[in-house]
């Protein structure tokens, strides 16, 4: 039997280092970016199904 997630609640803190001594590499900014991005499409595909309803 499959589990459907139906309410999905994020929370993060983000603290800016201008310094730049935080050691991510560009890399792993492109592959959070991409998560992020992944995530959005997937809660507005959510949303929309929610308001066809």
């Amino acid at each position: 039997m499959p589990i459907e997630i139906k309410e999905l609640h994020i929370k993060i803190n983000v603290d800016e280092d201008t310094t730049g001594s935080t050691g991510v590499t560009t890399v792993d900014q492109k592959r959070v970016t991409h998560l992020i991005q992944e995530n959005v499409a997937q809660i507005m595909k959510i949303h929309h199904r929610k308001k066809e309803r």
